[in-house]
């Protein structure tokens, strides 16, 4: 009896067998492929990361500097504004100074402008007065008198300044308030009254002064001027 022959694979078979048999190694190699791939996109994070980081550490010790740079700015600009407010008390000071010696000297000049000449302009508003001295009373009593025009009965005492104020008016009436004080306590019974002598007199101050009852002195060109109160000079 004939034993049947194996029958052949075709080539459709093998092929269809191939493609049954497990690719273990296919799967092998995607797998590794993916960790690789998967490290090397960690790496690349950690890489950014650090970046980012040297980047913030770089812009922190930037900012570091401009702080620091910005508070040496401010000390030395607040000991150059201490300096120079020194510098301008030191300058004030002087300013001070030099205009208390200048106002010494105007006041000097003042008085022999305006006092040489007054006796003759009291005389041509009815007064007569023979002589003109100054006066400093320091018995009990503090007064300086500029200039004290004097007769047997009557006195008018002269405040002499540059430029005329209305505070120097209000003192001028306190002094004549000791000047009545002294009188008495040395029994001088003349009657007194007062004056305001002054290179700059604005109407408002002038006006100030004669209201208070007393004569007001200003230059006037070459000479000087003496007016009178229009109501009633005022008497000590």
């Amino acid at each position: 009896m004939r034993t049947k022959a194996p029958v052949g694979k075709t080539a459709k078979d093998a092929q269809q067998t191939k493609s049954l048999k497990p690719g273990k190694k296919t799967v092998k190699k995607n797998t590794r492929r993916a960790a690789w791939d998967e490290i090397e996109e960690g790496f690349k994070k950690l890489q950014k990361s650090q970046d980012e980081a040297w980047a913030a550490i770089r812009e922190t010790q930037q900012a570091h500097k401009e702080t620091e740079k910005a508070m040496k700015e401010a000390h030395e600009s607040i000991f150059g504004l201490n300096k120079a407010r020194d510098e301008a008390w030191a300058a004030i000071r002087e300013t001070q100074k030099n205009i208390g010696g200048l106002g010494n000297t105007l006041g000097s000049i003042v008085e022999h402008l305006l006092t040489p000449g007054l006796p003759k302009k009291f005389k041509m508003l009815g007064f007569s007065f023979n002589r003109i001295v100054s006066y400093k009373f320091e018995e009990g009593v503090y007064a300086q008198i500029d200039g004290m025009l004097e007769n047997g009965e009557q006195a008018v005492a002269v405040e002499v300044k540059t430029t005329l104020r209305r505070e120097d008016i209000d003192k001028h009436l306190l002094r004549m308030e000791k000047i009545r004080k002294h009188a008495d306590e040395h029994h001088d019974k003349r009657k007194f009254m007062g004056a305001m002598a002054a290179t700059i007199i604005d109407d408002n101050t002038r006006n100030y002064a004669l209201d208070r009852g007393l004569f007001v002195i200003e230059p006037s060109g070459d000479d000087v001027k003496v007016t009178k109160p229009e109501g009633e000079v005022k008497v000590w």
